[in-house]
């Protein structure tokens, strides 16, 4: 059994954050399911889940090899703190029944799996679905995420400036139930590119099987803070600290202030596997300890910048 799931993470466009309220329309993409609208510790709104069919390679190593993959995937989007938009998409693969393709009820009935027919071999299946380069024709949960993260944009999208700009970025992940392994997670993260990350679980556990839904927001959760640490280090390279005016560095860093700091909230909504795998990254490659690092600087910039306009005030 092989999970595999690709999340997009940007800033929402417009130029105040949006309401619960607001949010909560902009996720209802399915008519009729409700939308999920949490307040604590942190505003979140989340859509219905919507089942996208597939019938398409897997992008195995070898053409003798190739596998093929019919099912469905399933497809959300998110907002956090009213400023954070998420697309995510997430299946579940498993191995078909025989080498015949089954009619599409027979998927169907199965929402978020994907069964391979022909010959799979799970370590080649999860290097090519969570690997960086990835075959036209196969499994693009990229797309899927991609789309439904533009949906809620759009939807967003009003006049008014925008104080800050920000890229989107693409967290590729996979996650292996293994009976066999350690008591703890095995996390493999790393960095791709400027929008690409890939993250790497081996699940431990008994006889039971992964919980995916544990999984998707754990991968989500990593994906926003991935996304809020990749963002901050812009705006504080941009802002020139120490090579120009100390007031037009700050004017640089008030929108980071505004929109960012507040959202940092590891593991928040998490359980014992988002626990160990937050502890794994916090100590390589150190999420927390670069975040704290950035926050005090800024501190310290606006500490600096109250102490010299006080001194430059005078006395009355």
């Amino acid at each position: 059994m092989l999970i595999a799931g690709e999340v997009h993470t940007g800033l929402l466009r417009a130029p105040d954050p949006v309401t619960a309220d607001q949010a909560r329309r902009l996720v209802d993409l399915v008519v009729g399911e409700p939308v999920l609208v949490s307040h604590r510790p942190i505003a979140y709104a989340r859509s219905p889940e919507i089942p996208v069919g597939v019938d398409c390679g897997l992008g195995a190593a070898a053409d003798s090899r190739r596998v093929r993959g019919v099912g469905t995937a399933l497809q959300r989007a998110a907002i956090t703190g009213g400023h954070v938009v998420q697309g995510s998409a997430v299946t579940t693969l498993v191995r078909g029944d025989g080498s015949a393709r089954q009619p599409w009820s027979h998927y169907l009935t199965r929402p978020g799996v994907i069964e391979t027919l022909g010959r799979t071999r799970w370590d080649e299946v999860a290097a090519a679905l969570g690997g960086p380069d990835r075959p036209g024709d196969s499994l693009d949960l990229g797309a899927m995420a991609g789309r439904v993260a533009d949906r809620v944009q759009r939807s967003a999208s009003r006049g008014g400036t925008v104080r800050l700009r920000a890229n989107r970025t693409r967290l590729r992940w996979t996650a292996r139930f293994d009976p066999g392994t350690a008591a703890t997670p095995r996390v493999r993260y790393s960095v791709r590119s400027d929008d690409l990350r890939l993250l790497e679980l081996s699940v431990p556990g008994e006889q039971q099987p992964p919980p995916v839904p544990e999984l998707t927001a754990l991968a989500e959760d990593v994906a926003l803070h991935d996304w809020l640490l990749s963002t901050l280090l812009e705006i504080v390279g941009k802002s020139a600290i120490g090579a120009v005016e100390r007031r037009a560095a700050l004017e640089r860093l008030l929108p980071a202030i505004d929109y960012l700091l507040h959202l940092w909230m590891p593991a928040a909504r998490g359980d014992e596997i988002s626990a160990a795998v937050w502890a794994a990254l916090d100590r390589r490659p150190g999420f927390s300890r670069q975040w704290d690092t950035l926050v005090r600087r800024i501190r310290d910039q606006l500490s600096v910048g109250a102490v010299t306009a006080l001194a430059a005030a005078g006395p009355r």
